[in-house]
């Protein structure tokens, strides 16, 4: 089956697989050779441990507080050298990032850990708002307090509360996937105006920043980060709603969006003055077609949409959606060194069988020369500070086309 298009394969299907109950799952720098990571800089006191209370500022209700600098963070970004190799950057990031007793969050939080790896966590809002304050939700388009995904239930919404915590220690980005996940019909996302997009944003940003007041939970701790400033980017639902919601992030001083779909490995561009970095189109093992990078995507292509195909196929598909991670990567590894681009929910489709193969791609690339697995905030950061020149150079090389005369000599002539 060939990869379907954004509506249908990112559109009713992840709509109803993300979903809280659906098939049983929840929601969804120099390196020195064989260091994986950004490079952290642990100068300066590093960063408080997930088990420790970082002392802060409180914000507002107390639901957020000021901290100070994020641990765990790249020592400062800067230029290339004249003819230097380019790092091969891979962002592993989650739609929702919600915890609804699976394990999934912290799983790879513990694996990002180990493998000195940052990733972006586009939080949906309402993952913290209780769902007997869903009528606080006033949606575009749609009914007071629908969601085309599930609200948590307050066990949720506290073990959400506190993953994210740990995944802001643990020097991770918290993004944004807004708030329901509307997907088809007139109340979709494809539709609003930048104003709607203004409102939902807005409503995203206020129940993380006030869920105190929401949940009536005084006694939990804050999230240790500003929000307000922490944000700056996301992914739309089902990756629609780009275009109309660009004018709107760039007056919030947003600095990427991740919600291009089908895009090419190749060195990114801005629109509109954000960063556009889209999912891409990754060699898919046994057929002539690519696939988007993305856990749901092999799943449309493996099992027509259905979170629970044939058990005896779980194997192979696993295989083959670890090989189509492995050989995006290394084919831009080995030539262009585009930034790779990995999106994920915390899900438990076909067996959890694209958990094991994302965790076994991660493996896979963590340790080799030049790779830093990074959030998008941090890559963004690279970026800001390159030459455009040399950007500009880079972004001329196509799919899976190696610089002419190596590195040396096609970096050098940008001098």
């Amino acid at each position: 089956m060939r990869d379907m298009s954004r509506r249908n394969l990112l559109g009713a299907g992840l709509g109803a697989a993300a979903a809280v109950g659906i098939a049983g799952c929840g929601l969804t720098g120099n390196d020195k050779e064989g260091r994986s990571g950004p490079g952290k800089d642990e100068s300066g006191g590093g960063g408080a441990s997930p088990s420790q209370k970082p002392e802060g500022r409180p914000i507002g209700d107390g639901s957020t507080s000021d901290t100070g600098k994020q641990p765990h963070q790249p020592e400062k970004p800067v230029p290339l050298e004249p003819g230097q190799t380019p790092p091969q950057f891979v962002i592993f990031s989650w739609d929702g990032a919600g915890e609804v007793g699976n394990g999934l969050f912290p799983r790879f939080l513990e694996l990002a850990k180990n493998h000195d790896a940052a990733m972006t966590f586009f939080l949906s809002g309402i993952y913290l708002l209780p769902e007997g304050k869903k009528n606080l939700y006033k949606p575009p388009n749609n009914r007071t307090g629908a969601s085309d995904i599930g609200y948590l239930t307050d066990g949720h919404v506290k073990e959400t509360l506190k993953y994210v915590r740990q995944a802001w220690l643990d020097g991770h980005e918290i993004g944004t996937h807004f708030n329901g996940h509307f997907c088809a019909g007139h109340g979709s996302v494809e539709h609003w105006t930048s104003a709607q997009w203004q409102s939902e944003i807005d409503q995203a940003v206020k129940f993380v920043t006030e869920w105190k007041t929401n949940t009536g939970w005084q006694d939990e701790d804050p999230l240790p980060f500003d929000y307000r400033k922490e944000l700056v980017g996301g992914r739309t639902p089902c990756l629609l709603g780009q275009d109309n919601l660009l004018p709107t992030a760039k007056k919030l001083g947003w600095r990427y969006d991740a919600s291009s779909p089908g895009g090419r490995q190749m060195w990114p561009v801005k629109r509109k003055g954000i960063w556009d970095l889209p999912l891409q189109q990754v060699p898919f093992p046994g057929h002539s077609f690519e696939v988007l990078s993305m856990d749901y995507n092999m799943l449309a292509n493996q099992s027509k949409n259905s979170t629970k195909g044939m058990p005896s196929r779980y194997p192979g598909w696993k295989k083959q959606a670890t090989e189509a991670y492995l050989a995006g990567f290394q084919r831009a590894y080995d030539t262009n060194r585009a930034p790779f681009y990995i999106g994920n929910h915390f899900e438990q489709w076909n067996g959890g069988i694209y958990m094991d193969a994302v965790e076994a791609a991660l493996k896979g690339m963590a340790g080799k020369k030049d790779v830093r697995l990074v959030s998008f905030k941090q890559f963004v950061d690279w970026l800001d500070v390159q030459d455009p020149k040399v950007l500009e150079k880079l972004r001329g090389l196509e799919v899976g086309q190696k610089p002419a005369g190596g590195w040396n000599t096609f970096l050098k002539a940008t001098a």
